[in-house]
């Protein structure tokens, strides 16, 4: 019987599935950056680890902000291997995605009540440091019992641990559990290893696949986040 829910933040509730890295691709090529994708996929990992590694985002920030200096992070990277871009293109860039992520939210809202008047819910995310002030600002903060966030309990996805906090919160087994995110590496994998049920939002993958560990697999999968209440109920059958 799942008694708690653990949810992925990143890809899940504010992209419906779609991986970052093609968020701000579509974008890119809205804004005609002269860049090719092998170029971009780069310059967004070298984004990623400067981020994760540099006090650059603090707490105060929001996502807006942060994707202002992630984008930032991204054309350094471009420059300084050939690619001439436009600065001024940044804030575009950052406007545009926080509108999409914004735009994403709203309609996961009511499935996130939902969830919460039935389930206690955990947030748990390879995030900056800045997650509170992120939700705040996109108005989903009073569903969440709590959040674990790598930046602050110094414990990252994929690493299992992280997801094992979110279930220590509330006082439950990982067996009592379900782990819903849109990475099969970084959530789908660990939530199997501790042996908790896994709803996997499988849409638009980046650098994964699920045959780099044919050992796991997830409990169900979905292609929207509104399918999770039901979901869940399956599983609880």
């Amino acid at each position: 019987m799942i008694k708690g829910v653990l949810i992925d933040y990143g890809g899940t509730i504010d992209t419906n599935g779609l991986h970052w890295g093609s968020v701000l691709w579509e974008s890119y090529q809205k804004f005609n950056v002269g860049v090719n994708k092998e170029a971009f996929s780069k310059a967004y990992s070298f984004g990623e680890r400067s981020l994760a590694i540099n006090p650059i985002i603090k707490p105060e920030h929001s996502f807006y902000d942060t994707l202002v200096l992630k984008v930032g992070q991204q054309f350094k990277n471009l420059n300084e291997n050939g690619f001439h871009t436009d600065n001024d293109l940044i804030q575009l860039i950052a406007a545009d995605c926080n509108q999409f992520a914004q735009e994403t939210i709203d309609r996961a809202k009511p499935v996130l009540a939902r969830l919460a008047e039935h389930y206690p819910l955990i947030l748990v995310s390879n995030f900056y440091g800045n997650i509170h002030t992120v939700l705040e600002v996109f108005g989903i903060s009073q569903y969440f019992q709590q959040i674990v966030e790598s930046a602050v309990v110094g414990v990252r996805k994929p690493d299992p641990r992280i997801y094992k906090l979110g279930a220590d919160i509330l006082n439950l087994s990982p067996e009592a559990c379900v782990v819903i995110g849109d990475s099969f590496v970084k959530d789908i994998v660990p939530a199997k290893q501790l042996g908790s049920k896994a709803i996997w939002l499988n849409v638009t993958g980046w650098e994964e696949s699920p045959s780099s560990n044919p050992e796991y697999s997830a409990d169900s999968e979905i292609s929207d986040f509104s399918e999770v209440l039901e979901e869940i109920e399956n599983l609880n059958q």
